[in-house]
């Protein structure tokens, strides 16, 4: 069975829109089908948060040939009121899946590019 339609029960520490916010900072090139097996989600379901994220003001994306590159926008202001104060960089920079020294200013480096 494809890993990414396994169903979880229960509840998890994360959303899935941190989940796919997290796989684009690791790969800002990475597909909607790389995302989708990354996360245990469907393509349909990456496209949705995608958009929400756009719609939102954390991504934008731009058409290089037939790819899709992403652009996050590390300043911007988590939505829940609890975490007033906190941007999507520091969220990122305690999420991502590498080493110690990549942090927040590492997020902001990928805005400039």
């Amino acid at each position: 069975m494809d890993r990414a339609l396994e169903s979880h029960a229960g509840w998890t520490f994360l959303t899935n829109h941190a989940r796919v916010l997290a796989a684009i900072f690791e790969d800002h090139t990475m597909r909607v089908r790389d995302i989708a097996a990354r996360c245990q989600l469907t393509e349909r379901a990456v496209q949705k948060i995608i958009s929400d994220l756009e719609e939102g003001g954390y991504l934008a994306h731009e058409r290089q040939g037939r790819s899709n590159v992403y652009r996050i926008a590390p300043g911007t202001f988590l939505r829940h009121p609890a975490d007033a104060g906190a941007t999507v960089a520091e969220l990122l920079s305690l999420l991502v899946h590498q080493d110690n020294t990549r942090t927040a200013a590492a997020v902001e480096a990928q805005e400039a590019h």
